[in-house]
């Protein structure tokens, strides 16, 4: 496993991935790695780590952590 404190855009993808196979995102699309900042990594540490550590999701967890990426997501 790799040390996750390291803010590279290879942590990052793994961040993204994970979060999106934990979540079971049906639209995975929108959500690509190089679509993150670096400058965001640590939020999204935290957010990774929440989401591993738990076994289901309700529908407003589910929203709220979309809509938390989305603030993440790069403009443009």
């Amino acid at each position: 496993m790799a040390d996750l404190k390291e803010a590279t855009q290879e942590n990052l993808a793994v961040l993204i991935e994970g979060i999106k196979a934990k979540l079971n995102m049906a639209n995975t699309a929108v959500m690509r790695p190089e679509d993150f900042d670096l400058a965001h990594y640590e939020d999204l540490l935290y957010l990774y780590n929440m989401v591993q550590k738990k076994t289901a999701f309700g529908i407003n967890e589910m929203t709220a952590i979309v809509e938390e990426l989305g603030a993440m997501r790069k403009q443009g």
